[in-house]
């Protein structure tokens, strides 16, 4: 049977009263989805096509289009669900694995949903963020475990390279060619505004955005695309990717129809082949390999900036990071497996890692109980929605949360998970010129601005009621936090009470 054969997941709704054939959609649609007959005067529906981008609908001028949920199915059966059984007439059609964008959209539990923060009221009071000192700023990278000074009782602050941010917050890692060069630069725009950091990537830095190198993270990942000592001199912090959330185990995979132009000149590969990053590095098999990669780029960068690892959140997470705390890396960036990505593997997606609430308790625990806590900061990602989470994590002990779904979103994503077509309607995941200029960088920077911008407040607003007026006070407070509706070993993983004790 092919795919064909089944019936559209979406179905375009024409209010005819209200379409006046002004073709809007048809010149919007980079699916073509909508076509005009012009012999009928009429515009037709190719729904087999349909993602539900939400483009055709949002600048329909009369309003006349509506796309709904197909509810023609099969039949209902709780074992065989219509999306399962979907799935196995595209494999047995093409033969080849699934690929899936954007996140793990599975009904797991969402932890930071289970988990509420306290307030202060009487003994401890709270804390009014627009009349009262509210410190938001946060350092990454390795602190001492005591206050050194001199001989004349001044404090010695010869610390090692960190990376100042203005608010607990970075846009994390996206690279260049799975993203619009549009997208990068509302990112970086955004960045240096904010005073806090974006990430390159495994795609390498565009010449372009070099002049943000002093709010950029350039990352070195297994396919070393774009990697030379000018860029890894050009940035703020070095991160070696050894996996992300949403594939753990699995190395990146940028199709050639992406491979064009500057995407191809930037990562220093032919124009059209695919930019495949292996699984593994494969000069790192053992945590004393990983050590040396560290130190070789820190030798590279005279040891100015601090080098992050990034790793998935898996099972044994927590000794995965004493080892890197123990690797010389300054910062470890966890990445849970709600983390998004341009495309994975979906069985990969929907069925590996573990959620990042429970991957950074874990790990925040384990660091301390071993006495290496200040060794190395940590940041996290894999699905950080809003403010709350960011403080809800801290509290867990992050030092800060990296963003990239909630970033796309501000840049007008609507999370239509086509990001592996390159066809995307909003400018963002595609090298299409037509596509990319729908996405202005001046518009999307102040939209990312506005949203951190936001959050900022928030943060500070939440840390006021608890009665707290800093982050480093927060960090690792999880007496602030209670659990709704955990058992007794999430919340003894996690490391905190169930509301109401």
């Amino acid at each position: 049977m092919s795919i064909e054969y089944i019936y559209p997941e979406f179905e375009v709704i024409r209010n005819e009263n209200r379409c006046i054939q002004c073709r809007v959609c048809e010149r919007q649609c980079a699916n073509e989805v909508h076509s005009y007959n012009a012999e009928r005067n009429i515009l037709l529906s190719d729904e087999t096509k349909c993602v539900n981008c939400h483009r055709c609908v949002s600048l329909c001028p009369t309003r006349a289009l509506k796309i709904v949920k197909n509810d023609c199915t099969f039949r209902e059966n709780a074992n065989w669900q219509n999306d399962t059984i979907k799935e196995i007439y595209k494999q047995a059609n093409s033969g080849g694995v699934l690929l899936s964008s954007m996140g793990n959209p599975k009904p797991f539990p969402v932890y930071w949903d289970k988990i509420l923060i306290n307030a202060s009221q009487v003994t401890n009071p709270s804390i009014d963020p627009l009349r009262e000192p509210m410190e938001t700023r946060v350092f990454l990278g390795k602190k001492p475990e005591t206050i050194q000074r001199d001989a004349n009782g001044e404090i010695i602050c010869d610390l090692p390279p960190q990376l100042e941010l203005s608010v607990p917050v970075m846009f994390s890692a996206m690279s260049y060619g799975s993203i619009s060069y549009n997208a990068h630069k509302s990112l970086a725009i955004a960045a240096s505004e904010l005073g806090i950091y974006y990430n390159t990537g495994e795609g390498g830095l565009h010449e372009d955005f070099y002049c943000y190198g002093e709010n950029t993270i350039v990352q070195v990942a297994s396919g070393r695309f774009g990697v030379h000592e000018g860029y890894l001199k050009s940035g703020a912090a070095i991160e070696i990717k050894m996996g992300q959330g949403a594939k753990p185990g699995i190395g990146g995979h940028l199709p050639g129809t992406k491979i064009v132009g500057d995407v191809s000149r930037t990562r220093m590969i032919p124009e059209g082949s695919d930019a495949i990053s292996p699984a593994p590095h494969h000069d790192i098999y053992s945590i004393e390999d990983l050590r040396q990669l560290v130190f070789s780029l820190k030798e590279a960068t005279e040891y100015k900036k601090p080098v992050i690892v990034k790793v998935a959140a898996v099972h044994n997470i927590a000794a995965i990071a004493s080892g890197i705390a123990r690797s010389g890396a300054d910062i470890i960036a966890i990445d849970g497996f709600r983390g998004g990505t341009g495309a994975a593997p979906t069985r990969i997606r929907d069925n590996v890692g573990i959620p990042i609430e429970l991957a950074l308790a874990s790990v925040d625990q384990r660091l301390r109980d071993e006495g290496i806590r200040n060794n190395v900061s940590l940041v996290v990602g894999g699905s950080i929605r809003n403010a709350a989470d960011v403080v809800k994590a801290i509290a867990l002990g992050a030092d800060a949360c990296y963003v990239a779904t909630s970033a796309l979103l501000a840049l007008g994503c609507h999370l239509c998970r086509t990001c592996q077509t390159g066809k995307c309607n909003w400018g963002i995941a595609t090298q299409r010129p037509e596509l990319v200029k729908r996405l202005n960088p001046e518009i999307g920077s102040q939209r990312l601005i506005n949203l951190i911008t936001a959050w900022k407040h928030e943060i500070k607003e939440l840390m006021g009621g608890m009665g707290i007026n800093s982050i480093e006070a927060l960090r690792g407070n999880r007496l602030m936090l209670r659990g709704i509706g955990l058992t007794e070993k999430e919340l003894e993983i996690l490391g905190i009470s169930h509301a109401g004790e």
